[in-house]
């Protein structure tokens, strides 16, 4: 993510201005090098290993009631423009709903992927929170050292060390110290919020946010439960395609205004091992008018191996199990049936030419949940199209072996131009189509 291709895009992001509180504008994170929507999509989805890998993990230790910060995962495909400290500072944050914990880079960091960095000594309202604080174990961070001279008294919290916590991230691993700031989205005000500030970074920075990371997870940490009522638990986008690089998306947040009518919910399950995933019940796949024929118990939830599915904004193709892939697969082919047949291209091994198969030969791909929802997925999220030679692919991929490939991950490319609603109040995520371009 060179500096040179990114600059004029925050430029311009940080000049845009908010339509309407509780709503904030979704924008790419970077754009893509190539001109073709798929081998630019190919460019996108080579971190999505280790991204699933963040997904599949679980914590060490049963009960817990919080993931801890992301590590391992590769950056998110979005972001927002948000507000921190006061007077306010611009960020551009990238929006991840895998994650609880939000972080900035902060000034000064001569190791940081950006020069624009918050500055903690600019804002009135900023304070660092002492290894006491109830916030450093949700965090991870060192624990207070044990008290001098034999005595049992602690010393008071402002003689206590700051929290700090290191974690990976990516290829590279960040020190940050814990702190509280005002964070404000759109015409909203959330004082007194909880987030790391980055001082160091070490390893390549190319696979890191930019300015920093806005924690959409389900966990105490994350955006929804900091809010507490000012949104009510519920938050919902709209994600703009690859394909229009100066077009925004939204990010609402409330149950008020602007959230869709028309959408159909299921049921939102929680595993308590990863707290801050988005599970749904998915029922079956089709293929045009033909279910997928997989073994039984495929989309099965299971909290203690993690089986079952999450709906993620930052895995950029969708994945599924090896059984259910491969039955997805064989239907698909069939339906296609393309003279020539398939070929691979990165990610991708149901790739064909488009000269063969007869307009509209492509089948549509639903998933279907619990509550009767049927998700159809609109073309451009089925197939991806090369626009140098007349190949298209299935927009769809098996879960990497090298991770615990028990987890199904609808990833944003199938998401976009759809209103996903995440209802965490009524354990519910719901869905409704939208242009979001």
């Amino acid at each position: 993510m060179a500096d040179t291709t990114t600059i004029p895009l925050l430029l311009l992001l940080l000049a845009a201005t908010v339509a309407a509180a509780a709503e904030l504008s979704v924008y790419h994170n970077v754009h893509p090098s190539s001109p073709s929507p798929l081998e630019s999509i190919i460019a996108l989805a080579r971190d999505d290993d280790a991204r699933l890998l963040f997904l599949s993990s679980k914590a060490a230790t049963a009960g817990v009631s919080s993931a801890p910060v992301a590590s391992g995962q590769a950056p998110p495909s979005y972001v927002v423009r948000a507000g921190l400290g006061s007077p306010s500072q611009q960020l551009l944050l990238a929006l991840d709903t895998s994650a609880d914990a939000t972080w900035a880079h902060c000034s000064p960091c001569g190791t940081c992927p950006s020069s624009s960095l918050f500055a903690p000594a600019n804002s009135s309202s900023y304070a660092s929170l002492p290894c006491s604080s109830s916030w450093c174990p949700l965090f991870q961070g060192q624990a207070c050292p044990a008290p001098q001279g034999g005595g049992d008294a602690a010393p008071p919290p402002a003689m206590l060390p700051t929290c700090a916590f290191s974690k990976p991230f990516a290829d590279a691993s960040f020190q940050a110290a814990l702190a509280s700031d005002t964070l404000r989205l759109g015409k909203d005000a959330i004082p007194n919020y909880t987030f790391g500030c980055v001082s160091s970074v070490t390893g390549p920075t190319t696979n890191m946010p930019r300015q920093g990371l806005l924690g959409l997870g389900r966990g105490p940490m994350a955006l929804l439960s900091q809010a507490g009522s000012l949104y009510n638990g519920v938050f919902s986008y709209c994600l703009p395609s690859y394909r229009s690089y100066y077009f925004s998306g939204s990010l609402r947040l409330g149950a008020g205004g602007g959230q869709p009518r028309s959408v159909r919910y299921t049921p939102m399950l929680r595993n308590p091992h990863r707290s801050s995933l988005y599970y749904v019940n998915v029922t079956g796949l089709s293929v045009g008018r033909a279910w997928v024929k997989v073994p039984a118990g495929s989309f099965a939830f299971d909290a203690a191996t993690g089986a079952g599915t999450v709906v993620d904004s930052g895995t950029v193709i969708t994945r599924w199990t090896a059984p259910v892939y491969a039955a997805l697969r064989e239907e698909f082919r069939r339906q296609v049936a393309a003279p020539s047949g398939y070929t691979s291209l990165g990610a991708f091994d149901t790739c064909f030419n488009t000269d063969e198969v007869a307009a509209g030969g492509a089948p549509a791909v639903t998933v279907h949940m619990d509550g009767g929802v049927d998700l159809a997925l609109p073309m451009e999220n089925t197939l991806i199209h090369s626009s140098a030679t007349p190949l298209a692919c299935l927009a769809m991929a098996e879960a990497p072996q090298n991770v615990n490939s028990v987890v199904n991950v609808i990833a944003n490319l199938q998401q976009q131009n759809i209103r996903v609603v995440f209802d965490v109040a009524n354990s519910r995520v719901g869905f409704a189509k939208e242009s979001c371009n």
